[in-house]
């Protein structure tokens, strides 16, 4: 049994199967999901999945790239939507300074208000950080924000380690299979499993050798042989203890 802590099936690559295939997955061996809010509308659709598959949770936030349209109205409506019971963090927020879809002002601004609003109904947040590792790990700690994951990190193993050290988790995914990923690698020789979080961020970034194809939930177990093999463990292992971990975190 394992737990894929962020992933997007609202998104509309999962229109034609997706009730078959969350259902299958399930019987398979995932055992929670946690669907990611990357916008007001997809937050929403977050809330909808998870009122309809009991193994199914959701968080609610809007991603760098959505935030220049933000107002405080949607921070009220956030808040609103954050206290539903199915609903056990805010994400997808951060910082994406690679597109830059959003002002570097607009991304910071909206960033601290979403860490605000986590902070004030104290519930973690899973955090997307792109060309922006450093600020954003200021702006987390600036905030007092004790509890979180950083959606597929591709931090230095030095500031992966700073994390670890505020009580954050690591979000490890499909990424960790690819050839150019030996700074991930290294994260993972050093922190300890107990900071580390499985993810598939479907359906993107699918491991090898099905890269290119739509990813789901399925393909976790790509992640967890690399990860056994980086660790000398073995996969019933990291799918136990990522498992506890994505629980802990989110109140499950």
């Amino acid at each position: 049994m394992y737990f894929d802590s962020h992933a997007h099936y609202n998104d509309e690559r999962f229109d034609e199967d997706r009730d078959m295939l969350l259902n299958r997955i399930h019987q398979e061996g995932v055992e929670f999901i946690i669907n990611i809010g990357a916008d007001m509308p997809s937050s929403r659709e977050s809330i909808s999945l998870a009122e309809t598959y009991p193994f199914i949770y959701a968080t609610v936030g809007v991603h760098p790239h959505d935030v220049s349209t933000m107002t405080m109205n949607d921070i009220e409506t956030l808040e609103e939507m954050a206290r539903h019971p199915k609903v056990v963090g805010i994400g997808e927020i951060g910082l994406d300074y690679y597109y830059n879809h959003s002002s570097e002002e607009e991304q910071v601004k909206w960033f601290k208000a979403q860490l605000e609003l986590a902070k004030k109904l104290d519930l973690p947040v899973s955090i997307h950080s792109r060309d922006a590792s450093q600020l954003t790990f200021d702006i987390i700690k600036d905030s007092g924000i004790k509890e979180g994951v950083i959606h597929c990190f591709s931090g230095s193993q030095e500031l992966a380690v700073e994390y670890v050290k505020r009580g954050f988790y690591i979000g490890i995914g499909g990424s960790l299979t690819f050839k150019n990923a030996r700074k991930t690698v290294e994260v993972v020789e050093r922190i300890p499993l107990e900071s580390i979080l499985i993810e598939t961020d479907c359906p993107y970034l699918t491991p090898v050798p099905h890269r290119g194809k739509r990813n789901d939930s399925s393909y976790l177990p790509f992640v967890m042989q690399k990860i056994a093999e980086i660790k000398g463990i073995t996969e019933e292992e990291v799918a136990r203890i990522t498992l506890e971990n994505t629980k802990k975190l989110f109140k499950i």
